[in-house]
């Protein structure tokens, strides 16, 4: 029997000292000689008639290895169960000794997974928001994709410019007569009535004319996410170089049909349905939202530093990529790197605590992925690429770890609809407007 001491209980970080007897990895070494000796094959012997000594001298040392693997692997296993210890990470193993005739010895550190109680989760309560798909929202949508279809009409009789118009502008801004980056650019199409500009700009806008001149005055918002132009007063030289203008778009069958339905009545019902569709995972999306910001707040349990490391580190990798090419969020460009990385470090604290939670939640009421949702995942996955279905399989297949990759959001997802099948969740219909406009998750 093997003699363990504790020699470290610090939160979920555990080391011990374990020494096995030398016969104990004795025994198990003559219990794989004998196996050995049934099968092996020697020149000037019969299979199975071998003497030990010649099986000792050509596979002694595979079968110690052999030995020593299971003995240590079977310790290791006891030393957790006994002290009901699960290992978020592969163990240490510092060796001191193992030597064949000597006792093993070895120092055996390992991160354990926080023990997790879960609360009465029928406390949780939400309200999920949903809305009805106005008629009038849709009309609004089939007259965007009929002008994504026609190309607007250049304007050269001198009109002036109303919302709805399309300008093709220059346009250089400053601030306190100091120039910033993306306050400048050269043959800009603006479609006025978008608010794709800051406050005021599109407005200032209407009524100007193909060759005007202007200066347009805006303030950036308080929260704008250049820090530097935040709430700021900025002025605009713009030059209108363009006019152009979309033709009245007519809703009748003539439209359906050069949409590819059989009549306008097709083409609502389409639309409506799929923008029934969105609402509804719009609405999933706000509840699971608000789901893991409640859950994030009820429990604050340690998690493994390992797994947290390893999490953050794929986060940080993300972000210097994105860096390299210039390609951060705007909300992150002014931003320390110091501010940086703590910041996404309390993000990956948060991502594996909720993981954890959900897996123990799964555990506890035996919510398990499908083999049959498996396999309709991946199939999905290799449809993304069609003409390399079969090299996505053997991808998923072949590759370890990466199958866990399909499987992880398939089980979240069924935790989280358990959840809210538990929860208290009252229903609150709001306008799709507002519906659209609330945040997600993360």
């Amino acid at each position: 029997m093997a003699e363990v001491k504790v020699l470290k209980e610090e939160g979920l970080k555990h080391e011990f000292s374990i020494v096995v007897p030398s016969e104990t990895a004795d025994k198990e070494k003559m219990v794989r000689l004998t196996e050995i000796s049934k099968t092996a094959k020697m020149q000037g012997f019969r299979p199975g008639k071998v003497p030990m000594a010649v099986i000792e001298q050509h596979y002694g040392k595979e079968a110690y290895a052999d030995a020593l693997n299971k003995v240590v692997s079977e310790c290791i296993d006891k030393t957790l169960a006994d002290r009901k210890i699960r290992p978020a990470l592969q163990p240490e193993i510092e060796w001191k000794s193992t030597e064949e005739g000597k006792n093993i010895e070895f120092t055996l550190k390992i991160e354990a997974l926080p023990a997790i109680e879960v609360k009465d989760l029928g406390a949780l309560a939400f309200e999920r928001p949903f809305a009805d798909v106005e008629d009038e929202k849709v009309d609004e949508t089939i007259v965007k994709i009929a002008k994504r279809v026609h190309k607007p009409e250049a304007i050269t009789d001198g009109s002036p410019a109303k919302m709805g118009d399309i300008l093709v502008i220059d346009f250089d801004g400053s601030v306190d007569g100091k120039k910033f980056p993306g306050m400048k650019d050269e043959n800009h199409s603006l479609e006025l009535g978008t608010q794709s500009f800051i406050d005021t700009f599109e407005e200032q806008l209407v009524g100007s004319k193909v060759g005007d001149k202007k200066t347009v005055n805006v303030t950036f918002p308080e929260k704008y996410h250049a820090a530097e132009l935040a709430g700021k007063k900025a002025a605009f030289d713009v030059t209108v170089k363009e006019l152009r203008r979309h033709n009245p778009v007519e809703l009748n069958d003539a439209l359906g049909k050069e949409l590819g339905f059989p009549s306008l009545e097709k083409l609502r019902e389409r639309l409506k349905d799929d923008m029934g569709v969105d609402y509804k995972r719009i609405s999933r999306s706000v509840v699971k939202r608000a789901l893991m910001d409640e859950l994030a707040k009820i429990y604050t349990f340690e998690v493994p530093q390992g797994l947290l490391e390893t999490e953050f580190n794929g986060i940080w990798n993300q972000i210097e990529e994105a860096r390299k090419k210039n390609e951060l969020p705007d909300e992150d460009k002014n931003k320390s790197e110091e501010e940086l990385r703590s910041e996404y470090r309390s993000i990956a604290e948060r991502r594996i605590r909720l993981g954890l939670l959900l897996a123990e939640i799964a555990t506890e009421n035996k919510i398990e992925v499908t083999n049959n949702e498996l396999r309709a995942a991946l199939s999905a996955e290799a449809r993304r690429y069609p003409g390399q279905e079969k090299a996505v399989y053997d991808y998923y297949m072949k590759t370890r770890g990466a199958i866990e990759r399909i499987r992880a959001p398939i089980l979240e997802e069924k935790v989280v609809d358990f959840i809210i099948g538990k929860a208290k969740v009252t229903d609150k219909k709001v306008s799709a407007k507002d519906l659209l406009a609330m945040p997600e998750e993360e």
